[in-house]
């Protein structure tokens, strides 16, 4: 089996759930590669020695730690890499792993503003033998696989409303100590959009449904947080947007309808929730993860209406040796995510549609619509998209 040699950029909380996938990858079938992490990159000051413990105890095939991202493109050795560090740093990291001839997972939103995101997306297009995507989980859900399949077969009708979005409270408690997120310096300023919404696009956008315009209303409910050092901070980032957008149908059926996308860090009630609502004239789909396993879905063939509710089990998009009735949770998703990764550059493309990581210029349709949020949101009116 081919083995594929990943560098890893950034070692906190996504690094180490990539590394877990690769540690797991005997929980797949049939597949084409394999993935090895054989270099990690991060700061390793002494606040992160049980970090850097972590990595060397767990991955034997690790040859290379290293504090300085180019010692670790320079080496021969890795074919991959996923960067996995905070927006600022996406134009310099991207930019330099992909002039490197590396693979690139990287992270949302591909750049802290419209203009980083043209100057990696440029940078890409000089390197056309990469491959470059981006990192997106939810879409891997059972539930959503289906609702691709069904996407994908056209089998919604006309498209009446679309509602998607991520949601959680992890920002609820004023008194939690402000981290890089909330500083516009590092975060941008979108704010939750940046970090939060290439999750609530993923699926509106691989379906061709795209936003013609965007009335946006945009949230600071935390203006200030403890700074860890026995004062306060400003929080300068925006805490949630709703986004009502007029999107247009780019399928056989046609039609333009309202597509509204959330993404909220607070939230009250939710813990961390991806949700999508698709409504069609002949099915119409809703699924969350607060029930991972539960699908609904209503077909009409006129007469009375009626929701169906599915209960799925691992019905993958990749394989695995889990046994279909078993529930199916996060690291799955980050699992099945990185799957679709290696084997697109493994096979040179996906086994289908929504199996798929996001392309670079999706990414560049989401800070067309978050920069366009920006705007409406300022000036209280509806912005059109180009």
């Amino acid at each position: 089996m081919r083995r594929i040699r990943f560098g890893l950029i950034g070692c906190g909380l996504m690094g180490r759930e990539f590394a877990s996938a690769l540690a797991r990858w005997c929980h797949l079938t049939d597949m084409p590669a394999r993935p090895e992490l054989v270099a990690i990159c991060d700061l390793f000051d002494s606040s992160q020695a049980d970090l850097a413990r972590w990595y060397k105890e767990n991955f034997s095939s690790l040859r290379q730690v290293t504090s300085d991202y180019k010692d670790l493109l320079a080496n021969p050795e890795v074919e991959a890499v996923y960067c996995a560090v905070p927006h600022h740093l996406h134009q310099k990291f991207y930019c330099a792993t992909v002039q490197a001839g590396k693979h690139l997972m990287g992270e949302k939103p591909f750049g802290i503003d419209q203009p980083a995101n043209r100057a990696i997306l440029s940078t890409i297009s000089r390197h056309p033998e990469l491959l470059v995507r981006c990192s997106s989980e939810f879409p891997f859900f059972p539930c959503v696989q289906r609702i691709g399949d069904l996407i994908e077969r056209e089998a919604f009708g006309r498209i009446i409303e679309v509602n998607s979005g991520f949601v959680h409270s992890s920002d609820l408690d004023p008194q939690k100590p402000i981290n890089w997120k909330r500083q516009i310096e590092f975060n941008g300023e979108y704010g939750c959009m940046g970090d939060l919404g290439m999750h609530a696009c993923h699926v509106p956008l691989r379906a061709g449904w795209r936003p013609r315009n965007v009335r946006a209303v945009l949230s600071k409910i935390v203006t200030e947080r403890p700074d860890g050092k026995g004062g306060v901070a400003p929080c300068r980032t925006w805490d949630n947007a709703t986004l009502l957008c007029e999107a247009e149908c780019r399928g056989s059926s046609g039609g333009v309808f309202p597509l509204t996308i959330k993404t909220k860090r607070i939230a009250p009630g939710e813990k961390n929730t991806w949700y999508l609502e698709i409504y069609g004239t002949k099915v119409s789909a809703r699924f969350s993860t607060r029930n991972p396993r539960r699908l609904e879905l209503l077909e009409y063939r006129g007469g009375e209406q009626s929701w169906q509710q599915f209960d799925m089990g691992q019905e993958t998009a990749f394989k695995t040796i889990t046994g279909g009735i078993f529930e199916f949770g996060f690291s799955d998703a980050i699992l099945q995510m990185w799957a679709a990764f290696v084997v697109e550059l493994a096979t040179g493309k996906p086994p289908k549609l929504f199996a798929g990581c996001v392309t670079p210029e999706e990414t560049t349709l989401t800070h067309d619509l978050f920069t366009a949020a920006l705007e409406s949101h300022r000036q209280s009116r509806v912005v059109t998209l180009e």
